[in-house]
């Protein structure tokens, strides 16, 4: 038999060949376009600024509400206590709500119950109408907007740079403070907090339709992969204290998705010990510093707008802070992370009574800057940790650490008023303050990073029998 020549091979050849050598319309690949995730990423952010006006509020509006009702210290601080316990209650659910129906719908929403709460308290004249609106509406509202959102968008829209962007995301609620406060400062005194309030309000609903327009629920629904994922890696890796997560679509009943998945985390020493050092972060910074820094510069006598003026600037560096914590945790091990900014918020904290005058020192500026950088830089290294312990359970875990954060800041926001009134200063709250971030550097360095998977399944059904 004869072969074939090499001219009757050569075709198969070229067609082997083809893959290797694309001709001129295979190589006119497409423009290259922004991926949607980022899209999401930037009206997340902009949710949780309109969401974050009323976080500069309270400390801002106490004097003048005092001046006009009489009330004390301890019935505002009531009302801030039970905002920010709502706030933290309404994590862990509003993550399982928004895995149920949905991003888009359940911030719509939040914003709204926002909107709402600040607009109504411009009616009140009796102190149990301000623990409404206050403490209800707006708590339940900043409680679905509360961090875990940003969690949430990271953790479904991105697989590469989720640190980074879960930084980003949160310091959108610090951009909110610096946004909103300086203007509720000034309307506070001229023409008077109720306009004050009208902004908080107007802030919140503005942000509405570009989130039904634009915030996609998942990466799914745009047609794409999350960022940074391959094909093959689409889906989440199962972390090993974490159960597969049920498709969202048939979740009936997102109250029992976050109690069953609070179960499994209590289990898991991690888990305490985040909820243990998330409890004094929020303590030190919702709870003291943004409820009553602004009183207490007052009892100093510095001016409320140059005391809203310190707390805008620790707004700034706030961002800076969280975005290169979030740099930082994608590179580093968000333990030590964890426990060096406890640590540093400490020393803060143990200095503060001593700078705080009727005039702005060149060191309560130091001060400012140093906690400003360290507000929520905490926010990013807790989030890596709970989705590396608990996979697709982790934002839903993020949000009862949360909730740990908030129960901390209602704590603390109740007990700094109370001693307010009792001694007539804060500096005791301050040194309890910084007394419990050197706990909190404790417990973090002392985390253990998990086990592999193995290991890790037979430990937890060690724990559980």
């Amino acid at each position: 038999m004869s072969t074939l020549p090499d001219e009757a091979a050569a075709p198969d050849e070229q067609a082997a060949d083809a893959p290797e050598r694309p001709n001129g319309a295979e190589q006119a690949r497409p423009p290259r376009r922004l991926h949607p995730a980022w899209i999401v990423a930037a009206v997340a952010f902009l949710a949780l600024v309109g969401a974050a006006g009323f976080r500069a509020a309270p400390g801002v509006l106490m004097v003048p509400l005092q001046q006009e009702f009489g009330w004390s210290t301890t019935v505002l601080s009531a009302a801030v206590s039970i905002n920010l316990v709502l706030f933290g209650l309404t994590a862990p659910f509003a993550a399982a709500l928004m895995e149920r129906f949905g991003v888009r719908a359940v911030t719509a929403t939040a914003l709204v119950l926002i909107g709402m709460g600040s607009a109504l308290t411009v009616l009140v004249n009796q102190s149990w109408q301000i623990l409404l609106t206050w403490g209800l509406l707006i708590g339940l509202g900043t409680g679905s907007m509360a961090l875990v959102f940003a969690a949430t968008i990271a953790n479904t829209w991105f697989t590469r740079s989720r640190g980074l962007v879960i930084g980003i995301l949160t310091a959108g609620s610090a951009a909110g403070q610096l946004v909103f406060l300086p203007f509720i400062a000034m309307l506070a005194q001229d023409p008077g907090w109720r306009q004050a309030s009208l902004l908080i309000a107007a802030g919140a609903l503005a942000v509405v339709p570009l989130v039904l327009k634009f915030l996609k629920n998942s990466p799914a629904e745009a047609g794409v992969l999350p960022f940074g994922a391959e094909p093959a890696a689409a889906q989440p890796p199962t972390a090993p204290h974490a159960q597969p997560a049920a498709d969202a679509g048939k979740r009936a009943n997102a109250a029992a998705r976050a109690l069953q998945v609070l179960r499994r985390a209590s289990k898991v020493r991690t888990f305490w010990a985040l909820a243990a050092g998330f409890a004094i972060c929020g303590a030190t910074t919702n709870g003291l510093i943004g409820t009553h820094f602004i009183p207490s510069a007052h009892d100093h006598g510095m001016p409320e707008t140059t005391a809203a003026g310190l707390l805008a600037v620790v707004g700034i560096f706030d961002i800076l802070g969280t975005i290169a914590s979030g740099w930082l945790t994608d590179r580093f091990n968000p333990r030590i992370l964890l426990a060096v900014y406890y640590q540093f918020r400490g020393i803060g904290l143990l200095v503060l009574p001593l700078l705080l005058s009727a005039e702005v020192q060149p060191s309560m500026i130091v001060f400012v800057v140093i906690y400003g950088l360290d507000w929520v830089a905490t926010v990013p290294p807790t989030a890596a940790i709970c989705r590396e312990t608990f996979g697709a359970d982790g934002s839903v875990v993020f949000g009862w650490v949360f909730a740990a954060h908030q129960l901390g800041a209602a704590a603390a926001a109740l007990a700094a008023g109370a001693l307010r009134d009792a001694t007539g200063h804060y500096t005791y709250a301050w040194l309890g303050a910084a007394a419990m971030c050197t706990i909190a550097a404790v417990i973090s360095a002392t985390i253990r990073k998990h086990r592999g998977a193995g290991q890790a399944q037979a430990g937890a059904e060690q724990v559980a029998a």
